[in-house]
């Protein structure tokens, strides 16, 4: 099995900035070699001329010193930024408190400040505008038979939806994190079963005894929404996470009939009868159109952990760039 994130690699000029040990284990220590070119002089240039209100600051204008970047600050926050994009593909999950925070690190200094952090937030989007900077197409994310693009990931990007390849990619690190005890069912599975019965999906479990888990989880993704059943194998349960609260009555009644057929498949005459039917409403409940693939794969990694739903709706943002990270890195942030 492999896990590493891929890219091209090429000679890049060196900038004048000792970044600290890098956590990725695939990356290099300090900066990384990557094929998008050295912009580090370019946003240094720019660096009075597009300040933060778009204005020039005259002298009488200007922030104390403490509160500017120097030549040198711009230039580590531009490696900074190199060594982002090559570990991740792109700076879509990166916040500008990270960008800070290493630069603290590296400076000793103080770089929270209001005004300091907008000219930091502002380098990012002046080194996201420049040509080859906004991210590497041929970035690859490889996890067993899983292979990511940067198509794919960006679905985690702002309000977009999540596809297919992230589900499945991101579910299995959630079994795999507690593979004793869970199992993660393919997204295609239950429209499989919902369109062809038993018969379509029977060979899907054939290495695997559901019986001896403690968890299924099974995404189901109908149209345009995603939603989730988990079924609590020794409760004999089957409960139905929807983040929009809507009632799919059937969904249960298809998995309690796959159940049944497993069961007597496999002689396990205990799970023929006492299944249950639940529809959790009192759980996180988004507030757009586009975050229930976020919502489904927060409930699977809570279920699966045995944590409790801390989460809501204004936790999307900082949630989707930290399952970006977990994708890249292969593992979940416990």
């Amino acid at each position: 099995m492999s896990c590493a994130p891929q890219s091209e690699p090429a000679d890049r000029p060196s900038h004048h900035c000792l970044l600290p040990p890098s956590s990725d284990p695939h990356g290099a220590n300090g900066l990384p070699a990557g094929k998008e070119g050295s912009h580090g002089a370019n946003l240094a240039n720019r660096e009075d001329r597009n300040s933060p209100s778009g204005i020039l600051a005259t002298p009488r204008d200007r922030p104390p010193p403490q509160n500017q970047l120097s030549s040198e600050h711009i230039s580590c926050v531009q490696g900074i930024l190199d060594e982002f994009l090559h570990q991740y593909g792109s700076l879509i999950p990166i916040h500008v408190d990270e960008v800070v925070e290493r630069l603290q690190a590296i400076f000793n200094e103080s770089f929270s400040s209001p005004h300091r952090k907008v000219m930091v937030q502002h380098l990012m989007q002046s080194y996201q505008r420049m040509s080859g900077t906004a991210m590497m197409r041929e970035f690859r994310v490889n996890y067993k038979r899983h292979v990511l693009t940067m198509d794919d990931l960006s679905t985690l990007y702002g309000q977009n939806w999540l596809n297919d390849q992230v589900m499945n990619m991101y579910g299995d690190l959630v079994m795999d994190s507690v593979t004793d005890r869970v199992y993660f069912f393919n997204s295609f599975f239950y429209d499989k079963l919902r369109t062809k019965g038993y018969e379509g999906v029977k060979r899907w479990t054939k290495n695997v005894d559901i019986f001896q888990k403690k968890y299924l989880l099974i995404p189901i993704h109908l149209e345009v929404h995603w939603s989730l059943v988990c079924v609590n194998i020794p409760e004999r349960t089957i409960t139905y996470f929807d983040s929009q609260r809507t009632l799919n009555r059937r969904c249960p009644k298809h998995i309690a009939k796959y159940l049944l057929a497993e069961a007597i498949k496999r002689e396990q005459k205990d799970f023929y009868i006492g299944w249950k039917g639940l529809f959790k409403m009192n759980v996180a409940r988004q507030n757009n159109d586009s975050d229930c693939g976020a919502f489904v794969l927060q409930y699977c990694k809570c279920l699966a952990l045995e944590q409790p739903f801390s989460f809501g709706q204004q936790d999307m943002p900082k949630l989707r760039r930290q399952m970006y990270k977990e994708l890249c890195h292969c593992k979940l942030s416990l």
